[in-house]
């Protein structure tokens, strides 16, 4: 399994869109960095376009800062993991241990971060609206070789509805969410990354 496949881990289907608001004014940078900053916790399930074409469904969980999982649906037994600074992506259909890299190397950093300011100079490299729907593109101004995440966001509320990463390689994964619920509390288990090695055997 290769990183890229996960670092979502990121807009066609517009459709999924569709229930967003008309005409809806482009919300400011402030905006979206204060929404951010306030979703500490979250659940929803993802449907993930893969750089490949392919497309894989399963359910997400967030607990800011620093920690996020997929869960790929059954029988697909892949994880993506991030939590104490690390990232492990689990191939469901391999036996090996997983890949490990720092958080700090995907662009999912950004949105984790303890405190998200999009007013930073160099990290927002793009602002648009379609009046329904507001995209931020933002990017680790000290390492934009890491790759870009590009968001986008509903208002009236303002909700995050789907993220695009880019990574280092060029290679892109959309990650489309659905029923958000933000404030749903995750037990810390979920973000275990020792107990889930020993779940698994490593």
């Amino acid at each position: 399994m290769q990183r890229r496949r996960f670092l979502g881990l990121g807009l066609a289907l517009g459709a999924a869109l569709a229930s967003g608001p008309a005409l809806a004014q482009q919300l400011s940078l402030g905006e979206i960095s204060a929404y951010l900053n306030s979703l500490r916790s979250a659940q929803a399930g993802f449907t993930q376009v893969n750089a490949d074409g392919s497309i894989s469904t399963g359910t997400l969980f967030l607990s800011r800062p620093g920690r996020i999982r997929f869960e790929y649906a059954p029988p697909d037994r892949s994880l993506f993991l991030a939590s104490g600074g690390q990232v492990a992506v689990f191939d469901g259909r391999s036996n090996q241990p997983p890949e490990r890299f720092p958080l700090s190397e995907t662009p999912l950093s950004i949105i984790l971060a303890e405190n998200v300011d999009l007013s930073r100079a160099g990290m927002v490299t793009g602002h648009t609206s379609d009046g329904t729907t507001t995209t931020v593109t933002a990017q680790d101004p000290r390492h934009p070789e890491y790759g870009s995440i590009q968001l986008v966001f509903t208002a009236n509320p303002v909700e995050l509805r789907q993220w695009i990463v880019t990574d280092r390689s060029g290679q892109q994964t959309t990650v489309i969410l659905n029923d958000l619920r933000p404030g749903v509390q995750v037990a810390d288990r979920q973000f275990n990354m020792q107990a889930e090695l020993r779940a698994r055997g490593f």
